[in-house]
């Protein structure tokens, strides 16, 4: 997200080094800015914007970087800025529509320690931990877990074990989540509005948990994707209803679900004839049906006409623009 050079976090939600059994400052150097640029032709452009900011943690000594996707997708240019000052350009190398991450290569040493990788397996709610920031304390907040719960993400999107965590860091996009032995747990994706008992609103970020970067990464390092079947995608966006109706809220370009003539404000009542009930479901019983390519039978409520329509599936990554070789 957009931010000024003069944030900082309020110094009653900034994390206490005292209280921490290890070295903030060196975890928090591991931490990068990370600016993209992306074509304004790009599948993307319109609904992520054609500059992206946000942040990134370095993984290893040669200046891998890991992120959320969609601050890199479709990406013609990536500048870092290390906590040093040091800014070098980035190559993108990946972005795992599954888990939600994206890699970038530093194209020159930054000069920073690597951050290890945790077990965020083991993240219990209620534990204190700090979700870091670019440019040192005054940008990282102490927050706690809250939740470990399933996310279903409107673009297609769906993460078992979600890691939930207050307050909420108001620059998410790409902060690491330290652990309480300064280890790598997560990645920020989101904030979310949560209704607290009492009505009160409560402002939560949605943290991707590391643990399905490990066994990926290899993949996303030499192919760029998870080797293997990929995942139908119909461009749809979707949300549920108070009446546990699965409802169109919009399309992604000229992609599948537009092409096979879709509209925003269908509800989807059923896929290959099984009801479902929310988004979740929705995502589960499309994947389902086979891989990038399967046709998906759907039964719409169009305002009250019911009619089944098949939406021949793509594979998301072949309406993105490819990553420009450095």
């Amino acid at each position: 997200m957009r931010s000024s050079d003069s944030w900082q976090i309020p110094p009653e939600f900034q994390p206490d080094p005292r209280s921490l059994d290890y070295n903030l400052d060196i975890a928090l150097s591991s931490i990068v800015s990370l600016r993209a640029t992306i074509p304004a032709d790009a599948f993307t452009a319109e609904s992520l914007g054609t500059e992206r900011l946000g942040q990134g943690v370095v993984i290893r000594d040669d200046g891998l970087v890991l992120t959320i996707g969609y601050l890199i997708t479709e990406a013609e240019q990536v500048w870092l800025t290390a906590a040093n000052g040091r800014a070098v350009a980035g190559h993108v190398l990946a972005y795992d529509y599954t888990s939600g991450f994206g890699l970038v290569q530093a194209l020159a040493p930054l000069g920073v320690p690597a951050m290890l990788m945790g077990n965020s397996g083991k993240l219990k709610p209620g534990t204190k931990v700090v979700i870091g920031g670019a440019g040192g304390p005054t940008r990282s907040i102490a927050a706690q877990v809250v939740a470990r719960q399933e996310f279903a993400g409107y673009w297609e999107y769906l993460l078992d074990d979600a890691i939930f965590t207050a307050p909420a860091h108001p620059h998410w996009g790409g902060a690491p989540l330290i652990g309480p032995h300064g280890d790598l747990l997560g990645i920020g994706s989101l904030q979310l509005q949560h209704q607290a008992p009492g009505g009160d609103i409560l402002p939560l970020n949605m943290i991707v948990p590391i643990d399905p970067l490990k066994p990926i990464l290899d993949d996303l390092l030499t192919i760029g994707r998870v080797a293997g079947p990929v995942r139908p995608w119909l461009g749809l966006y979707t949300s549920e209803d108070a009446n546990d109706r699965v409802i169109v809220i919009g399309l992604a370009g000229d992609g599948p679900a537009r092409r096979a003539g879709l509209k925003a404000d269908d509800a989807i009542r059923a896929v290959a004839g099984n009801p479902i009930k929310s988004v979740a479901g929705f995502y589960r019983a499309m994947w389902a049906l086979g891989e990038a390519g399967v046709d998906i039978p759907l039964t719409l409520d169009r305002e009250g006409d019911v009619f089944d329509v098949k939406v021949t599936s793509a594979d998301r990554a072949r309406f993105l623009k490819a990553a420009p070789l450095h």
